[in-house]
C-alpha cells in the first residue's frame, strides 16, 4: 500500500502526468519493444501506430490513480483489463518488464521533474495496480482451469472447418486436438487465438460465434487490409491446421433483467451479438437486432437471421440498412444505424438493455442517440475489439 508521503507526491503531481500521460504511453512501447523483443507478440502493433494502445495504457493508469479508492469504480476500470490479460496469457514476472519501462519512459518525458520522491512514488502506484491485477488475474486462471473442459495458458486445437460469411468475413470452426471437452463460454465472450505467422507469434482475439453447448469454438473473423493475423487466418490457415487457443474471457455479458435486449451493430462488430440474441432468446426476451454494412456483399449472417426472425415471429425484429447500397434490391434498405432508426425501434414501455459493438467512431454515434433518447448508462453496454478505452 502507498504511504501518506507518498499519496502526496501523486496527488501534487498527477495533474502534470495526465497532460503528458499518452506522451509518456508513446515513449514506452518502443522503449519495451526495444528492449524486450520477445513481448512484441502480445501486441496488435496495428494498434500502436494508430495510437489506440498507447492511449489505452495512459488512460488505464491515470484512472486507477483517480479511483483507486472507489471499489466500483476499480472493478469497471480492472475488468476489461484483466479479461485481454488472461486472453494473452500474462504471467506476472512480465509486470517487472513494464515497470522498468515505464518509468524510464515518465523520466524521459518529464526530464528534471522526476525526482526520487516523483518516481518512488509512481512506482509504488504502479505496483499496487499491478498486484491488484495480478491477483485478479490468477483467479481468472484458476477459474478457467478447473472449470469442466477448462484449461490454463494455451491448449492445442485444430481447424475442423471454414465457412465464407460474406466477401470479408470467414467463420473459422476449432475443435481440440486432444478431443477431450470444450469450457463452455457465455455469450458474447471472445477466444484468444496463438498464431504463428513467419516463426513469431502473434495473439489475437477474437468473439465467438458459437453456441455455448456446442463441442467446438466458432470465431468469424474479417479480412482487415492491414491485419497480419486476419490475413493469415484467411491465407493461409487451412481444415486440419493446428492452432492454440486460450480459454473463453470476456465481460460483454446479458444482464438477467426480464427485459427487451436491442442488439446495435456495424460490419464485423455483429459478431458478439450472434451468441447474445440466442441466449437472451432462449431466455424469452423480446430482442430487436439492428445491423449496418456496406451493401450485401459485405453482410455476414444475413440468411442465419432472417431465418431466426422467421423462427421466434414477434420475439425477434431484425432490421438491416446498407450505406453504400450497389444493386437496386439493396436500395430499399439504404441507410445508417442513428438516432432516428434507433427511436424507431427502441421499446417504450421498459428501457432495454442495449449492447452495441462497431468502430470506435460508430459506438460513440450510437452511445450519445441512446443516452439523447432517455436511456442510461447502466443499460448501454459496449465493448472494444481492440484495447479498452472510452467513448469520449
Amino acid at each position: 500500500m502507498l504511504n501518506e508521503k507518498q499519496l502526496d507526491v501523486i496527488n501534487a503531481t498527477a495533474p502534470v502526468v495526465a497532460d503528458n500521460a499518452e506522451t509518456i504511453a508513446k515513449t514506452f512501447y518502443p522503449l519495451m519493444f526495444e528492449r524486450y523483443p520477445h513481448v512484441r507478440s502480445m501486441f496488435n502493433m496495428r494498434h500502436q501506430e494508430t495510437g489506440e494502445q498507447p492511449r489505452a495504457l495512459a488512460r488505464s493508469v491515470v484512472a486507477y490513480a483517480l479511483n483507486r479508492n472507489d471499489p466500483k469504480a476499480l472493478e469497471r476500470l480492472m475488468t476489461p483489463i484483466v479479461n485481454k490479460h488472461v486472453a494473452i496469457n500474462l504471467q506476472p514476472d512480465q509486470y517487472a518488464i513494464v515497470a522498468e519501462c515505464l518509468m524510464a519512459a515518465i523520466g524521459e518525458v518529464l526530464g528534471d521533474a522526476v525526482t526520487p520522491e516523483v518516481a518512488n512514488a509512481w512506482s509504488g502506484l504502479y505496483w499496487e495496480f499491478a498486484d491488484r491485477l495480478i491477483a485478479a488475474e490468477e483467479d481468472t486462471y484458476q477459474a478457467l482451469e478447473e472449470a469442466p473442459g477448462g484449461w490454463r495458458g494455451e491448449r492445442d486445437f485444430y481447424l475442423a472447418d471454414r465457412v465464407a460469411e460474406s466477401e470479408e468475413i470467414i467463420s473459422f470452426y476449432f475443435k481440440p486436438l486432444d478431443e477431450h471437452p470444450v469450457r463452455a463460454f457465455q455469450p458474447g465472450q471472445y477466444l484468444g487465438v496463438a498464431l504463428y505467422i513467419n516463426g513469431e507469434q502473434a495473439l489475437r482475439q477474437y468473439s465467438l460465434t458459437s453456441r455455448p453447448g456446442d463441442n467446438f469454438y466458432r470465431i468469424s473473423v474479417k479480412r482487415e487490409g492491414q491485419g497480419r493475423a486476419s490475413r493469415h487466418l484467411h491465407d493461409h490457415v487451412k481444415v486440419g491446421d493446428h492452432v492454440r487457443l486460450l480459454a473463453p474471457v470476456g465481460d460483454m455479458l446479458l444482464d438477467d433483467r426480464d427485459a427487451p435486449v436491442m442488439l446495435i451493430s456495424a460490419g464485423v462488430g455483429q459478431t458478439p451479438m450472434l451468441s447474445l440474441m440466442a441466449q437472451a432468446l432462449d431466455a424469452g426476451r423480446q430482442v430487436i437486432y439492428l445491423h449496418g454494412a456496406r451493401n450485401a456483399r459485405v453482410h455476414a449472417f444475413h440468411e442465419h437471421l432472417k431465418a431466426m426472425a422467421e423462427q421466434y415471429g414477434s420475439k425477434l425484429t431484425y432490421r438491416y440498412v446498407y450505406s453504400n447500397p450497389t444493386t437496386p434490391d439493396e436500395l430499399p434498405h439504404r441507410g445508417t444505424i442513428d438516432r432516428a432508426l434507433l427511436a424507431d425501434y427502441l421499446p417504450r414501455e421498459t428501457t432495454p438493455s442495449c449492447y452495441f459493438t462497431g468502430p470506435t467512431g460508430f459506438m460513440r454515434d450510437v452511445d450519445n442517440a441512446l443516452a439523447a433518447l432517455g436511456i442510461d448508462t447502466p443499460y448501454r453496454h459496449f465493448e472494444y475489439f481492440g484495447p479498452s478505452g472510452q467513448l469520449h
